[in-house]
């Protein structure tokens, strides 16, 4: 059977993190040949939208508002449940980021949902959906089926291959007015250390190093081989708390 399945799109720095482009190619599955609706939250996405539907989404759902500008769980679950209220979708899709795991529980919780998080991977389609995740910090993969009802789940980036970009792809973009209001908490400003470089959960390529480099002086080089391979650096917990490398 089709299903009507949503996916959250996720905005940075005014551009649409890959991750949104993965989530649509696991709607597509889940989907079973039904609709795949874009949603996506912010002060300003309406220009980006048609780039969901490049990359499959049948049509896209904008919601725009200054409070939606900053990721607060509070605004976003509101302007996302008037999303919810209006599609009525059998499935819902979140990226396995920061945002996707404090919203994605908030609203399956709110509608007594079942929660599949951090998909790696999903066999079949529709109905015959499976999906793959990984438990005891990914010594082990277990296969998981949603039963009956409401689904949501999360993908984790970098796993599902987003479908090929097609320019000529159109699609109905509309925006729908949210008042988002009682809010608990507002964000009147992000102070961000300034980092260059590739987003490290997004990246291709990452460039890591250990205890064994010995010194911040020995990280340098791997910072320029990343570079030079468009990557991003990493490193182990131990080295960070060595100093040798930042936290972030």
């Amino acid at each position: 059977m089709s299903k009507k399945v949503v996916v959250l799109g996720e905005v940075r720095e005014g551009a649409l993190r890959n991750v949104s482009f993965e989530a649509i190619a696991a709607a597509k599955k889940i989907s079973g040949g039904g609709e795949v609706v874009g949603v996506l939250l912010g002060d300003a996405v309406q220009s980006i939208a048609e780039e969901m539907i490049h990359y499959g989404a049948d049509r896209v759902i904008t919601v725009e508002h200054p409070h939606l500008k900053l990721y607060t769980s509070d605004a976003f679950s509101q302007a996302f449940m008037a999303v919810y209220e209006q599609e009525k979708p059998e499935a819902v899709v979140f990226g396995h980021t920061a945002l996707g795991k404090d919203l994605s529980p908030k609203i399956a919780s709110k509608l007594a949902s079942g929660l599949i998080s951090d998909v790696t991977a999903i066999e079949g389609e529709g109905d015959a959906a499976v999906f793959i995740r990984p438990i005891f910090s990914g010594k082990a993969f277990e296969k998981v089926k949603n039963k009956e009802g409401l689904l949501f789940i999360t993908v984790r980036p970098n796993n599902i291959a987003p479908l090929e970009h097609d320019a000529g792809r159109t699609g109905d973009v509309a925006a729908l007015s949210v008042d988002v209001t009682n809010l608990r908490t507002i964000i009147s400003e992000v102070i961000r250390k300034s980092t260059d470089g590739v987003d490290l959960s997004e990246a291709k390529v990452v460039v890591a190093g250990g205890r064994g480099v010995k010194s911040a002086e020995g990280f340098e080089p791997l910072q320029e081989l990343a570079t030079l391979l468009g990557g991003a650096i990493g490193a182990s917990r131990g080295a960070c708390d060595a100093d040798y490398c930042d936290y972030s």
